[in-house]
């Protein structure tokens, strides 16, 4: 049992959350179901005799082959790719290739419609449809089969024209029949279609592949990112002592229970898991001027050397750590990557191998490759496999300046990627204290320090998460056990 304050906030949470749920409907097709596959069917079939009956027919034209054969062709993959790849979780992205078939019905040769007036109507009901999907798919209307219309007023449309072509029945049929198959598999798609009931959020448009964007802020928040634009010059520097005494007697237990390399890293990584357990806002982070959230994901970023040598190399390593995580829980994440990356003699990440590509490239057309991955990046365009491999994109980067015996550093953050918080500490040191009885005593620190983008969240709120955060540290022992509440960023 809670105290009367946490049970008022965890019914606050969960009614928050339903009313979330409840204005966002989010649709997805399985390729468990067998009509997903049908659809899947038909569509291919569709571009196969798209390509044939035109090749048939013939086009004489280089720009007619690009609008009445690859256009179509290419749409209706795309649309079966979508589908099938990514139908789970992106199921929304299947307007793109609606629009471009859109784009393929408003340039094509329409033999019946005869004025200006009904090819700007008929072009302005492709436009409105393609609207009206993108709309559906996208959750803003809760009822998909509001698209059963949408696919059956053009099969009606063929039937009708079919009943009264008369002769030419049998070459009209050849004629439709690519958009026959094409309509067919868009009204199978649409009883295929389901809504994720597991009440968790599930990305939209506007959304990246590293983190959902945040629609609710203040006005100004929304702006700030655009008259500040460099993560550089929108620090803020943070820096604070812990006494440690407690730590080490934490972690001389956890050594004895068999987690032989335990350290002050995974205790003070621990505790800022745990403290955006409480403050989810420290998993934001600024990408193309907007604000998005990691969710649950914290990805935490280092940098591994084999040896502690100068000749020895070093690489960088990502740890996806989650909220409900112990100390233990990120003891065996971190030490698994790090053992790893230390299997080899050479240091031979995926990020290392990547660079050993780039530096293929000659200077010039390199720093274009540079461009286009910035603007990729800006765009929330960057796969997710570069995603994963950059120590730029990511929610921390921490680093301990204590095993190289110096005191911890301000250690800036990178215009590149996405990293809205970099740590340091340093080794541990001690000072004499006088205690209010007047007598004196010795006591152990570790110094940190911080650099914190203040654009994701302000002042107040990284006030109030370092004083959690020197809480947890002096009681390590509350970090063996999950949180009794993981609270969800806002929307």
């Amino acid at each position: 049992m809670g105290t009367p304050q946490k049970n008022l906030a965890k019914r606050v949470d969960f009614c928050y959350n339903m009313t979330v749920m409840e204005r966002r409907v989010h649709f997805f097709v399985s390729r468990k179901n067998v009509l997903t596959w049908l659809m899947a069917l038909c569509m291919v079939g569709s571009a196969v005799a798209r390509i044939v009956i035109t090749g048939v027919k013939g086009i004489g034209y280089s720009q007619e082959v690009w609008s009445q054969i690859v256009l179509p062709v290419a749409a209706t993959l795309l649309f079966v790719l979508i589908a099938l790849i990514n139908g789970k979780e992106m199921f929304y992205k299947t307007a793109i290739p609606v629009w471009l078939m859109g784009l393929y019905f408003a340039v094509r040769p329409h033999v019946l419609i005869a004025g200006p007036f009904e090819m700007s109507l008929y072009i302005i009901c492709i436009f409105f449809l393609c609207v009206l999907y993108t709309t559906i798919t996208s959750g803003k209307l809760r009822y998909a089969w509001l698209l059963l219309p949408m696919f059956a007023a053009p099969l009606a449309a063929i039937a009708y024209y079919y009943s009264i072509a008369g002769d030419q029945r049998s070459v009209m049929l050849m004629a439709s029949l690519p958009d026959i198959l094409l309509f067919a598999g868009c009204l199978l798609l649409v009883f295929a279609i389901r809504v994720h009931s597991d009440g968790q959020y599930h990305p939209t448009w506007g959304d990246r592949n590293d983190g959902r964007k945040i629609r609710t802020l203040a006005p100004m928040a929304q702006i700030t990112a655009y008259f500040q634009v460099e993560r550089n010059t929108c620090s803020n520097l943070f820096e604070e002592s812990f006494e440690i005494s407690h730590i080490d007697r934490y972690i001389r237990q956890k050594r004895r229970e068999g987690l032989t390399d335990f350290g002050i890293t995974h205790v003070l990584l621990a505790a800022y898991v745990r403290g955006v357990a409480k403050y989810p806002q420290l998993n934001r982070f600024i990408s193309g001027q907007k604000v998005y959230s990691r969710g649950n994901d914290i990805q935490y970023c280092m940098v591994v050397k084999k040896d502690m040598t100068l000749e020895s190399p070093d690489t960088s390593i990502k740890v996806h750590l989650t909220p409900y995580d112990t100390a233990i829980d990120v003891y065996h994440k971190l030490n698994a990557a790090v053992e790893e990356v230390k299997k080899s003699q050479e240091l031979d990440s995926g990020i290392d191998n990547l660079i050993q590509y780039f530096n293929l490239i000659p200077g010039v057309v390199l720093k274009f490759v540079v461009w286009l991955l910035k603007l990729l990046d800006y765009f929330g365009c960057l796969p997710k496999f570069l995603l994963e491999l950059s120590p730029f994109h990511g929610s921390l980067f921490f680093t301990s300046m204590g095993s190289l015996g110096i005191r911890p550093i301000y250690h800036h953050l990178y215009d590149f990627g996405n990293i809205p918080a970099f740590g340091a500490f340093g080794c541990k040191r001690k000072a004499i204290e006088v205690q209010e009885d007047g007598t004196l005593l010795q006591k152990k620190y570790i110094d940190v320090k911080f650099v914190l983008d203040e654009r994701i969240v302000d002042g107040y709120y990284y006030a109030t998460f370092f004083k959690y955060y020197r809480r947890l540290l002096a009681h390590p022992e509350v970090l063996d056990n999950p949180p009794e509440e993981v609270i969800r960023d806002i929307d």
